[in-house]
């Protein structure tokens, strides 16, 4: 069956025009530059197609030529809409260079090497969908994950547009039957990768909302590091993880000493400073392996993939740095004390156990004195254990102190 190109090229141009309205539409929606570059190249180059379709011949060797290079901008301008999406400057330079290689070899060429000008055409509009599937291809650890459609379209047609070099010019170069052939078959994948690429720009906007959101939901907003949920979460993979390797893992609780007080006193802004200052020590003296959140009002947990006894090092140092680290408002300085629970694990111990067995130590830290750091001498059996003994014994029995093996620091 022969299928009429023209015809073709000129569907997928409309198509190529009505979503590159549509991602104007939603760029200026979502305030979103990428979206704005991308629909611009795909009217852009919806225009230049259509009219060297329709009224190349017409139109003289000049806004022909001028038509060509319009349409290789457009194909830079894709590639540059990947660098933004990425936060990257789009590449001024890039975007010209296929228009100008385009020119410079028809006027070098002869008037009727009119293969060697499409093969110079196909060859640049290939080099810029390797660009921009090399674009998406260097963000692949980051966040957006499942991203090989957004690499295997651009790449595809790029080979597609190759295929005439490959076999057409290399293998088969007087073969007029393989040239139309090719052409409609490019015709029709300019249809797919028209409506493609769409799907993946917004499966790639789309990935990056729901994964903004979800950073929103589990960040605290004061302090800039995990809340409540995203600490339990981050935690849930960071001990399966050390429990397939058979590596222990510690919890530390920590509690801003007479924090109601600094509110009371000083006001809630240097409350908030305090917060946001204490979450800085914490980030700055733990480890790139170790996580940390803000749990409750002043309270903050962390988790360590090591032994008690690093941890309980670890800790001392957050202690130590926070105490002499100083804040002074108007109305004078303000104390910055910090109380610590620790409690260890072997490897696959719970959450849940851990935080419970630190906040018992925690406790009895704040009961010693305050500003200083508590061990817990041994967990829970379960957390229904946990209830239990809190319930049925006071709070001496509940630990057992571990001044004796040297896990209690007095600030």
């Amino acid at each position: 069956m022969s299928l009429d190109s023209p015809t073709l090229y000129f569907i997928a141009t409309m198509i190529a025009a009505l979503l590159g309205a549509m991602l104007l539409f939603f760029g200026k929606h979502e305030k979103s530059a990428a979206l704005t570059w991308w629909g611009t190249a795909y009217l852009l180059g919806a225009v230049s197609v259509a009219l060297w379709t329709l009224a190349g011949g017409a139109l003289g060797e000049m806004l022909s030529l001028a038509l060509n290079a319009v349409g290789l901008v457009a194909c830079g301008m894709v590639w540059s809409a990947a660098r933004v999406f990425h936060g990257r400057k789009p590449s001024i330079p890039g975007l010209s260079f296929g228009a100008v290689i385009w020119i410079a070899a028809v006027i070098a060429l002869d008037p009727h090497a009119v293969a060697m000008r499409m093969t110079i055409g196909a060859a640049i509009v290939a080099i810029y969908a390797v660009l921009t599937a090399a674009e998406l291809w260097a963000e692949r650890r980051k966040t957006l994950k499942r991203r090989w459609p957004a690499i295997v379209v651009p790449v595809l047609h790029g080979f597609v547009l190759m295929l005439p070099i490959l076999l057409g010019d290399v293998l088969r170069p007087a073969n007029n039957e393989f040239a139309s052939t090719w052409v409609t078959v490019f015709s029709i994948e300019l249809v797919l990768y028209a409506v493609g690429t769409v799907f993946v720009i917004f499966m790639l906007v789309s990935e990056r909302t729901v994964s903004a959101h979800k950073r929103a939901a589990s960040i605290d907003p004061l302090t800039g590091i995990f809340n409540r949920r995203g600490f339990a979460e981050a935690c849930a993979r960071l001990i399966e993880r050390e429990a397939a390797a058979g590596r222990p893992v510690t919890v530390l609780m920590f509690d801003i000493d007479h924090f109601k007080g600094i509110n009371d006193r000083f006001g809630h802004p240097a409350g908030d400073e305090i917060l946001k200052l204490f979450s800085a020590v914490v980030i700055n003296n733990l480890r790139i392996t170790d996580l940390s959140g803000r749990i409750g009002g002043e309270e903050f947990a962390a988790l360590l993939p090591c032994s008690l006894e690093e941890g309980v090092m670890i800790a001392e140092r957050v202690r130590e740095v926070f105490a002499n680290s100083g804040i002074a408002v108007e109305d004078g300085p303000v104390d910055t004390t910090v109380s610590v629970g620790v409690a260890g694990g072997p490897a696959g111990t719970e959450l849940e156990v851990l935080l419970a067995a630190a906040d018992t130590a925690l406790y009895q830290a704040k009961r010693g004195g305050r500003n200083r750091i508590a061990a817990a001498e041994e967990l829970p059996l379960s957390l229904e254990h946990a209830r239990r003994r809190t319930a049925g014994l006071s709070a001496a029995d509940r630990l057992r102190p571990a001044v004796a093996q040297g896990l209690v620091t007095s600030g």
